[in-house]
């Protein structure tokens, strides 16, 4: 029982796995490499399953800091304390190394083996597939963090220029990067081609806009309404209540496909790109985060609260990760 209970502190593995390792082993040692082999195993066994579950934390220290998610099958297994707490092992011992990847992390000595060593062999304990995601760092001398209602699944953290007596002024951008998922701090961080990408849907959008709104004068002018036409299921439902015939659907059809010919003909470009441009903007403005409308006061943008506690205040860097697809 002695072996036991020095062999569960060791690798926090079950008392059945234990006494099966040790039963399977010569001493501590042999017991200890039967339980990574077997999660060695465990994980190659379950390499085909999603790991969408897990557990997301972030810490700064020393002008560095690192959010890091290590990620598993099941909720149960990621609320487990053990489970948390080798999460949180792994990512003190990143931020005490500043590792820059996630590679960096892996091969970082944990115990008498490697963090990748760690996690396998936890996987062979749980019975389930793991994996280390989502490694993301920043440095800088006035990191702010922030945990999401400290759940462990969305954590976001940023740099500002310098430093501030007022501690929640970091954690309120913090928890608006959490909250407004922000793809970058400007306008001059956003990726050429995200704003290339964005461009080309609007005036697809826009076009397709000008198109409906002819066609839905069109059959309005005609004498029926728009609504009982606006794809093939309404016509076939609303044909079957009596409410249309099949000669009107076959009348509104021929007016779809003429009117949509004509317009698409005859669109006003320069009309189109304004309103292509426009929704950029929109998209500009919702999406970096100094633009943003501030969380905690609608009548502020996050660049207007920030000149509001010191004008030369400014984000220089920041990274958000979440388990959940949004």
């Amino acid at each position: 029982m002695n072996d036991i209970k020095k062999l569960r502190e060791m690798t926090g593995a079950g008392l059945a796995d234990c006494k099966k390792a040790l039963a399977e082993s010569d001493d501590i040692d042999g017991a200890v490499a039967y339980l990574r082999k077997k999660g060695q195993a465990v994980a190659a066994k379950r390499s085909d399953r999603e790991a969408s579950e897990g557990c997301v934390l972030v810490k700064a220290e020393n002008g560095f800091g690192a959010i890091i998610a290590l990620k598993c099958e099941t909720d149960f297994v990621a609320n487990n304390a053990d489970f948390v707490a080798l999460t949180q092992s792994i990512l003190d011992a990143a931020v005490a190394a500043k590792c820059k990847t996630l590679d960096e992390v892996k091969a970082l000595p944990m115990g008498e083996s490697t963090v990748a060593e760690a996690v396998t062999a936890r996987s062979g304990i749980t019975g389930e597939k793991m994996e280390l995601d989502g490694y993301c760092t920043i440095e800088g001398e006035n990191i702010a963090t922030y945990n999401h209602m400290n759940r462990n699944g969305l954590c976001a953290m940023l740099a500002l220029s310098k430093k501030v007596e007022d501690e929640t002024v970091g954690k309120n951008i913090a928890m608006q990067i959490a909250s407004a998922a922000p793809v970058a701090i400007d306008e001059t961080g956003v990726p050429q081609s995200v704003k290339d990408n964005e461009l080309a849907v609007a005036i697809e959008k826009s076009k397709a806009e000008q198109i409906q709104k002819a066609v839905e004068a069109a059959i309005k002018k005609a004498g029926f309404n728009p609504a009982h036409f606006d794809s093939e299921d309404h016509m076939e439902s609303n044909q079957a209540k009596g409410w249309i015939t099949a000669e009107d659907v076959t009348k509104v059809k021929e007016i779809i496909a003429t009117v949509s010919a004509e317009k698409a003909a005859n669109l006003n470009e320069s009309m189109i790109q304004n309103i292509a441009k426009g929704r950029l903007n929109k998209f500009l403005k919702e999406n970096c985060l100094m633009s943003q409308e501030y969380i905690w006061d609608k009548n502020l943008t996050v660049e207007s609260y920030l000149k509001s506690i010191d004008k030369e205040l400014t984000i220089t860097d920041f990274k958000r990760f979440t388990l959940r697809s949004e």
